[in-house]
């Protein structure tokens, strides 16, 4: 793995902050998306048949039953990200529970997409209300997490709904403290067992206390 120049750009530009460090994917963790992107799919002919925990393999023409292939999907999610302000709205809960830890700790929301939507996100969140810090990946998360922590031990979460991202960051990170958060709780019944050291949490109801107390608040 190596680390993304743009992302490592982008973490330059932080103020330095020795407070417990809670980096945060965006899609179905903070802003809604495997509800969402179904309705975005059926304005274009297409339909979400979820029989795997993959977009690829998964999205049929509607007319034709034809199942795309990755540079399809890829063009779709693009056009989605483009006009992400129409279709994406915040988790339940996410934007109390930050609310609630933001003077604590150090907030940085940290997502898998092409640097080019960051703008769009960027506005997004900010006409929600949310604020924090924002970087953008094309690499693996694992080593901006590291990044992010910086020298110190200060103590670190990160929360995600991709399991390999998780996984990433404790290559990184070893003693961070792991949490797989989904929007759509029925999804986990498309992944193996999480590895013993990543904690579910079904909601940010059941996150909220356990991250804080993951961080020493």
């Amino acid at each position: 793995m190596s680390d993304d120049p743009e992302t490592l750009r982008q973490i330059e530009e932080l103020a330095a902050d020795d407070r417990p460090l809670l980096v945060l994917d965006v899609d179905d963790v903070v802003l809604e998306f495997i509800r969402p992107f179904p309705k975005f799919l059926e304005r274009r002919g297409f339909k979400l048949t979820v029989s795997s925990f993959r977009l690829t393999g998964n999205i049929a023409e509607t007319a034709s039953g034809r199942l795309i292939e990755q540079p399809q999907v890829t063009a779709l999610l693009d056009e989605f990200f483009d006009g992400q302000a129409e279709w994406q709205t915040v988790t339940e809960g996410a934007a109390e529970a930050l609310a609630s830890l933001e003077d604590r700790v150090e907030i940085v929301l940290l997502t898998a997409m092409f640097h080019r939507h960051r703008a769009a996100r960027r506005a997004h969140l900010d006409t929600l209300g949310l604020h924090y810090p924002l970087l953008t990946t094309e690499m693996a998360k694992g080593p901006a997490v590291g990044r992010l922590r910086g020298l110190t031990r200060r103590p670190v979460a990160f929360v995600d709904d991709q399991p390999n991202n998780l996984v990433s960051a404790r290559e990184s990170v070893p003693d961070a403290h792991l949490f797989h958060l989904m929007a759509d709780n029925s999804l986990r019944a498309f992944l193996p067992p999480l590895p013993h050291d990543i904690m579910a949490v079904h909601d940010w109801r059941e996150a909220r206390p356990k991250i804080a107390g993951a961080l020493g608040l």
